[in-house]
């Protein structure tokens, strides 16, 4: 087309549209008083001060694009402002973003419009990434946050990278109360991330200090009422992997105190055939070893017999002496033999120098003396009788006379040798006694 065509053209235009054709040839846009709604197209914003040919290219009306993106384009027709190369990735639908009045600053960024990840905008370069105190995460931005609202985050653990305690430390996100348990910081090692509350279980290795600062009846379960005494070292007998059956530690027990646990309820007491004692268990027993106890027997009630019977312990030997009296008549507790009886009786004349056994005396091997001279008893002659020698022991003169065994029957008493047969007057005098049962020389 030769210039004279444009200009017939552009004259044309102006007549259509009531343009004065001459002053707007020579300036850079025309102005027309068309209206310009009547296409279905209104012009608003910086559209209204937009020279007609540029969009209306080559004055072709008919087919002239609508769509922000067919405008503004790097390829089209129409040379308008287009995306730029550092546009992030989104649809073309460019007034989901823009405002007809001003291209820049977007009014706002419609999200449903935008290509790929948040990341790919949301890098602290395009639009505002992680801040630097944000958690440690691999997730895409989307997980937690919401394009309506960044703020409040619905967070998602399941990409966190790190411990828990690098945010629940206080600052970042909620840590430990004031009231929580004495720990490390390993919180997932209790705590779900799906609920925090309740824990899901409480893992004892991360647990610092004793059992009972937490197991205190308070904080967790503590000791029952029926609990037996004992300290406060739970770990002493129980476990974490399971509070019982425990493996019972004595050591943390106050001594004498076992029949508080050991009375055939809370735990094994005595059994029936027991001896009878109110001694505490552990005078007799040791917690390592329950039998062989060593016997203690201060503390023992009733008779000896009632234990050294032949079944409970032992007792009286196939040829024991034969008596009814208990066992400690004549023994001890600190050593069974030698024997520590000692004759009572007030017919018994003494320990004899020579060290007697009992059958000496007790010839059936029993209470019952075996008298050799029975009709002597109590006295000596009822055993030496057949020892008597009658020269030594005069009893007077004119003529020389001797005592009987039956009137000297009591070997300690005095001697006197009379004149004669009327006993009237003592010759000679030997006082009393003149033998001694612990005498050697009798």
């Amino acid at each position: 087309m030769n210039k004279p065509s444009v200009i017939f053209t552009i004259v044309i235009l102006a007549a259509f549209f009531g343009l004065d054709a001459g002053p707007a040839f020579g300036q850079s846009a025309f102005r027309s008083n068309f209206d310009h709604f009547s296409t279905g197209y209104p012009l608003e914003g910086a559209h209204r001060n937009t020279d007609c040919q540029r969009c209306h290219v080559g004055g072709i009306f008919q087919g002239t694009p609508r769509e922000c993106s067919t405008c503004h384009a790097r390829a089209g027709l129409v040379k308008a402002t287009p995306m730029p190369p550092d546009h992030i990735l989104s649809t073309r639908l460019c007034q989901d973003c823009h405002l007809e009045t001003t291209w820049s600053p977007a009014r706002r960024v419609d999200h449903t419009q935008v290509i790929g990840s948040c990341s790919s905008c949301h890098n602290g370069i395009a639009g505002t990434g992680k801040p630097v105190d944000h958690p440690q995460s691999s997730d895409q931005c989307e997980t937690c946050h919401r394009t309506h609202g960044w703020l409040p985050a619905g967070f998602d653990h399941s990409n966190v990278i790190g411990n828990c305690f690098s945010c629940h430390n206080g600052t970042t996100a909620e840590g430990k109360d004031v009231t929580h348990i004495n720990t490390t910081n390993v919180c997932e090692d209790c705590h779900r991330t799906t609920a925090w509350s309740p824990v899901l279980r409480v893992d004892h290795l991360q647990v610092l200090g004793l059992c009972s600062s937490c197991h205190n009846g308070t904080t967790a379960l503590g000791k029952d009422p029926d609990h037996i005494t004992s300290g406060d070292n739970c770990d002493d007998c129980h476990t974490t992997n399971a509070w019982l059956p425990a493996v019972f530690d004595h050591a943390s027990v106050i001594p004498g105190t076992c029949s508080s646990c050991h009375n055939g309820t809370t735990a094994t007491g005595k059994h029936a055939q027991h001896i009878q004692t109110i001694a505490e268990c552990d005078d007799c027993h040791t917690t390592n070893v329950w039998i062989p106890a060593n016997f203690n027997h201060d503390s023992i009630t009733g008779s000896c017999t009632t234990c050294h019977n032949g079944v409970t312990a032992t007792g009286k030997g196939s040829g024991h002496f034969t008596t009814a009296r208990d066992c400690n008549y004549c023994h001890e507790t600190n050593f069974w033999v030698p024997l520590v009886f000692t004759h009572a009786s007030p017919g018994y004349p003494g320990n004899h120098a020579r060290q007697l056994i009992c059958t000496d005396c007790h010839g059936g091997n029993a209470e019952p003396v075996t008298w050799s001279f029975a009709a002597y008893q109590p006295d000596c002659a009822g055993c030496h009788a057949g020892d008597f020698d009658p020269g030594p022991h005069k009893k007077y003169e004119n003529p020389d006379t001797t005592y009987s065994v039956s009137e000297l029957r009591d070997c300690s008493g005095a001697c006197h040798i009379y004149t004669d047969s009327s006993l009237t007057t003592i010759k000679e005098s030997r006082p009393g006694p003149e033998h001694r049962v612990n005498d050697g020389g009798f």
